[in-house]
């Protein structure tokens, strides 16, 4: 929804609150993934909660909420209460901000006195959140602290240990020091919030003394998005990859017209470093794992020479696909996303071109397509959009360009045998499948959330909940890493289940079931599916059950028990399908290419 997408209208926003949500809850063509939100405040939430409903609604994901009474997020959180444990929340949020800290150093106060002091703060909110994980096993979001609206001190505030501003800082490290020791606690910086909009505008005494606000009203637009965007990255509905236009986007100029010796790029002037910084700001993205391609109309020549240049920070290298010609810009990114096994809408379109933008848009659902504006404004709208936000940054995320670079030369590779079955054994793959691992449980993670096409429920779990799974000894789980003579992989497939007796025995239900698209079609399921089989009837299981349920992405795995030998025994209006596999029938493997262990 426009409305929703930076830069918004944050007025508008919450002048139309209600409207809005009516039209997100309306869509029709929005597979809704559903969370439990517990949100437990420092201050008056009711407006927040509302208002990140929208943001959340409009990345896919349809929220329930528990709201704290007001200023009861401790005593929820430590003692729990019996609507807060029925609720059993997937998330909880502490919005707590520097108003929440009741006593500050005073002038007098001796060092020790000072230090005592932080623990004394700082252990308050560490109880919390151990409490939160020991009873819920949940995801937790902390807001740190803005810095106070005032300074007693001065300038010496920011540097002496009495100053309010130094304390807040110094209780925000410890906060970051505890985020980094947890996987499934992360911090919502309203500290940076508050200072991009204004401390002083944010600190509204007005708003505070009237409704208990410790934000101003039309600021909770920008806390709300900013919890999306971390909630929504849990989740797995980030964006992957960058589809970049390059004249005026890239580099200032045309370089068909210019040629590449005249386009602005490099430091000879205000325009040239302008545009060098915005490439600095992509090339970055390529460290955190976002794949880089182009979509450019362009001779291909022309593109190439203007990436040559010795003072481009992007070359032609940084680039997975570049598709400088004259076809619609649509159509490359669907060629792009192809030729990647990904979707086209995991992509951001970014393109000077209003005109381009809207074509694209138009043509391909849930693409982000940023609505751009001057140059100087390409990494403020970008930034602002959140579409890749970090939670998690596994090697695999480190690696991950050069995993479909890989990727790309298998394909190669590929084309010169005439028989597929010799090309699988030409890459001389290896897998380790083993139960889930603690080194590798981010991945997994990660995978779970963001994996659609060969996805047999798509289930979206955090890790919290993926660890809880994998210390009861009623699941059988199971992870695939794949190396090949071409390089690793990395963990590509995701297997668990829970045994159910009955009757005849007892079944292993398998709850999820899903693979990384880089490695489709090598033979990587019918190895996992050995390995389910095998620990089955270690375990004296006589039957696995399998489900799937169909969503607009994962269709390619329809027929997926069929081929691996499952009889069908159910079938619903929706096209949700149940399968069950006889382990009493001796079956044979279907692996023939890959070494497992």
């Amino acid at each position: 929804m426009k409305e929703l997408e930076f830069p918004f209208d944050p007025d508008y926003i919450l002048r139309r609150k209600k409207a809005l949500r009516r039209q997100l809850l309306a869509r029709e063509d929005v597979s809704y993934i559903s969370k439990k939100i517990a949100f437990l405040g420092g201050s008056t939430t009711s407006d927040v909660v509302q208002i990140l409903e929208l943001f959340l609604l409009n990345y896919g994901i349809k929220p329930e909420f528990y709201e704290s009474e007001y200023n009861m997020y401790y005593e929820d959180a430590v003692f729990g209460n019996e609507e807060l444990d029925a609720f059993a929340p997937d998330v909880v949020i502490i919005h707590t901000t520097s108003r929440n800290i009741r006593t500050y150093p005073a002038p007098g106060d001796s060092v020790e006195r000072i230090d005592a002091l932080e623990t004394e703060v700082y252990s308050q909110f560490e109880q919390a959140w151990i409490a939160l994980d020991a009873r819920y096993h949940c995801t937790v979001i902390q807001n740190n602290f803005e810095l106070p609206y005032y300074r007693l001190f001065g300038n010496r505030e920011a540097s002496d240990i009495h100053g309010r501003s130094n304390f807040t800082r110094r209780l925000n490290a410890r906060f970051y020091d505890y985020a980094g020791k947890n996987a499934n606690f992360f911090i919502n910086d309203i500290d940076y919030l508050a200072a991009e909009y204004g401390i002083k505008r944010w600190a509204d005494l007005s708003d505070w003394y009237r409704y208990k606000y410790a934000l101003a009203v039309p600021a909770i637009p920008a806390l709300a998005s900013n919890l999306a965007h971390i909630i929504k990255s849990i989740y797995g509905r980030n964006k992957k990859a960058f589809a970049l236009d390059m004249d005026n986007t890239l580099w200032g100029g045309v370089v068909g017209d210019d040629g590449p010796e005249n386009i602005r790029i490099g430091h000879e002037d205000a325009s040239s470093e302008l545009y060098t910084e915005f490439q600095q700001y992509i090339r970055a993205h390529k460290d955190l794992g976002v794949l880089l391609t182009v979509a450019s109309k362009n001779d291909e020549e022309n593109a190439l020479a203007g990436l040559a240049r010795p003072d481009s920070t992007l070359s032609k290298d940084d680039f997975l696909v570049i598709k400088a010609n004259w076809d619609n810009k649509d159509i490359n990114i669907r060629k792009t996303a192809s030729e990647l096994n990904l979707g086209a809408d995991s992509f951001v379109f970014v393109d000077d071109n209003p005109v381009e933008r809207a074509l694209v848009e138009g043509q391909i659902k849930g693409i982000g397509v940023p609505e751009l504006g001057a140059a100087e404004s390409y990494i403020g709208i970008l930034d602002g959009s959140g579409f890749f936000e970090v939670t998690h940054l596994s090697q695999e995320d480190l690696k991950r360009n050069s995993m479909y670079k890989a990727n790309l030369e298998r394909e190669q590779a590929s084309q010169s045998f005439g028989n597929y079955d010799d090309y699988l054994k030409s890459l001389e793959m290896k897998a380790e499948i083993l139960p889930f691992k603690e080194m590798y449980m981010a991945r997994i993670a990660e995978l779970t959330n963001k994996s659609n096409q060969f996805n047999l429920t798509t289930r979206r779990m955090s890790q919290t909940e993926l660890e809880s799974i994998a210390g009861d000894s009623a699941y059988i789980t199971r992870y695939g890493r794949l190396t090949d003579r071409f390089g690793d992989n990395g963990v590509v497939s995701v297997v668990f289940g829970h045994e159910q007796k009955d009757d005849g025995g007892s079944s292993l239900c398998i709850d999820l079931w899903l693979m990384s698209c880089r490695v489709l079609k090598r033979g990587m399921e019918y190895a996992m599916m050995d390995e389910i089989a095998d620990e089955c009837r270690r375990r004296k299981i006589s039957r696995i059950k399998g489900f799937y349920y169909p969503t607009a992405k994962n269709r390619m795995v329809k027929e997926f028990y069929a081929d691996q030998g499952f009889v069908k025994t159910d079938e619903d209006e929706a096209g949700n399908t149940c399968w069950e596999l006889d382990l009493s029938v001796p079956g044979s493997s279907r692996n023939t290419a890959i070494k497992v262990n």
